[in-house]
Parts: C-alpha cells; structure tokens; sequence
C-alpha cells in the first residue's frame, strides 16, 4: 500500500499537470480564435451593417468568426449596394457601410448635414473582373476601348460582329450591377467616362444574378468582383483585358501589383464615428474586422492589403476610441 506521502504527492503532480494543460489550451484558443474583445470581456449588442456586394463575402466571413469569440454581440450584414448602403447610413440606420468606391461628395454633403461623421477603412484589393459564357469560343481578351465601345448606348442594337468583324453576327446580351452599385460607378467611371450603359443590360444589385445570367446565355457578357468570379468559375470563362501594355487577367498577383489595370480597386468599409466612441462593441467588431481582413479577404477570393495599411487604420480606430 502507497503511503499518505506518496499518494498526497502523486495527487500534487497531476494538479500540476491538470493546470499546465489547461493554461496551455487556453493559450492555444486564444492564438487561434483572437481575444473575445478587450480583455477577453464578453460583449453585448447589435451591430447593423449594409452597402456593397462586393464588400458582403468579406464581411460575412468576418461576421462567422467574430461570432465565436463575441456571441452576444448580434451583426446583421445586408447587401443592398453601395449606394443603398450610404443611404441607411445617412438615415441613421447603420454604424457601418460596406463600398467598393469611395464615398461621393453628395454622399458627405447628406451626411454632413446629419451631424454623422466617419472613417474610411480599407478592408482589400479586388479585380472587377469581365466574363463570358463558357461556350464562347471567340473572345480571347477585350481592350479597354473594346469595352466601351461594347457597353456604351449609341442607339444601336450590338452585335459581336461589331466589335471585330471575325466574331459572330450575334446580339450580345449584357448583365451588370445596378447603379446603386459601387461596381457600377467604378465601371462607369474608369469604362464608360460617365456616359450612358447599353440600354439593353440587364442590370442587378445581386452578383448571383448575374452569375446565373451569362452562366444561361452563350452570347452573354457580364462583370463583377473578383470573389464571384471564383466562386464561379467553373460556369464562367474570365476575359483578360488590355489596358494598354497587353492582355492582362485578373489574379491575386496581377490585382496587387496593380497590372490588372485599370480595372484593380481597392474595398472600404465606412465607420460612424460616434458609434466607435459609445459602443464598445462596434470598437471591438471593428478592431476585429481590421486585425483580420487580410485572411479572410484571401479566403473569399480577395487580395490582401500591405500590413502597414491596417495598421494605419487601426491606429485611426484608436483615435476615435
């Protein structure tokens, strides 16, 4: 029979160990799942966040993981545009507004007028990226004037043929984001200078939408962000596009170094300032969405930013706390 010496001892040890492995776990959730706010204090709260579908997968999987470390905080994501986004915003119904532009003057104007101040945050890279039906044969790139040429409204019905004379004598059917959309503004701006789209285009806020559309359609011609195009690419062939130095497609790579041109942008999310200051969630969602967009960006199909640029947000973020 073991002494009471020896028993009490084996029983230290184990404690010992017991506590180790513990201590040890909780470091490893800890590294893993980052701290469930500051100090580890569980929050409360709900976070409303609307704007760009583009922006949506990002967030959405910012959202998934913050849930795990804040599960009392409640984050509701919409998707309605990034013009649609600005507008909840301006209203007052929203602490956060996903674009994929920057906000516009008359934007600032509505929200000046409110008393609402903000903070740009960039959140990554993304390549609008130009699609066409899998069964098309001829289209090996476009040139930026080939583009807008295509989707420029000059009264005309257009035809592939028209574009280059060896392509089919076939009625292109186009599909793009509605004009509540960043991506929208973006294309109008740096494609058609402004002017306006093919009246023919079937235009949608939802990118699925327009998946579907020249997924169904062989003489189709479609854009989106870069995400969607992964998701997707299986029923969808990419265009490469020139824009001046030679066909170009859009990649991880190209996106960040900017060769995808002009056609790379960058992704922002809009933070009421007030919001920071008051609601230790939204500081917390926030702080959380900066430390880890860069992954999660790269796991949607996004491109990360340079580390220096969250780290300069995040310092901004500090200084509205």
């Amino acid at each position: 029979m073991k002494s009471f010496k020896t028993l009490a001892l084996t029983a230290l040890i184990g404690g010992v160990l017991t506590l180790t492995a513990a201590c040890g776990n909780a470091a490893n959730n800890n590294a893993k799942g980052g701290k469930a706010g500051e100090d580890n204090k569980q929050l409360t709260g709900e976070i409303k966040v609307d704007g760009s579908s583009t922006v949506y997968p990002i967030m959405e999987a910012v959202v998934e993981e913050y849930g795990t470390v804040q599960p009392g905080v409640k984050v509701s994501v919409g998707s309605s545009g990034t013009g649609g986004g600005f507008e909840a915003f301006i209203a007052g119904e929203t602490q956060l507004s996903n674009a994929s532009r920057p906000v516009k003057d008359e934007e600032k104007a509505k929200l000046d007028e409110k008393g609402i101040k903000f903070t740009e945050m960039k959140l990554a890279y993304d390549g609008l990226s130009v699609v066409v039906n899998k069964d098309n044969t001829w289209v090996d790139h476009l040139t930026v004037d080939e583009l807008k040429k295509m989707w420029l409204e000059d009264g005309t019905t257009k035809k592939w043929s028209d574009i280059r004379p060896s392509w089919p004598d076939k009625e292109i059917k186009f599909y793009s984001p509605g004009t509540d959309s960043g991506t929208f503004d973006y294309f109008d701006e740096v494609i058609l200078g402004k002017k306006p789209i093919v009246q023919s285009a079937t235009l949608s806020e939802d990118d699925n939408i327009l998946v579907q559309g020249v997924e169904g359609e062989k003489n189709a011609i479609g854009y989106f962000g870069f995400a969607y195009y992964l998701e997707n690419k299986d029923k969808l062939k990419i265009v490469p596009v020139d824009g001046g130095n030679g066909p170009v497609t859009p990649s991880a790579k190209t996106i960040k170094s900017g060769e995808y041109a002009p056609l790379s942008r960058p992704l922002f999310t809009y933070v009421k300032n007030s919001a920071v200051k008051d609601q230790s969630e939204v500081y917390d969602f926030v702080k959380y969405t900066l430390e880890n967009a860069a992954d999660l960006s790269e796991e949607v199909g996004y491109v990360r930013l340079p580390d220096a640029e969250y780290k300069k947000d995040l310092d901004k973020l500090e200084g509205l706390k």
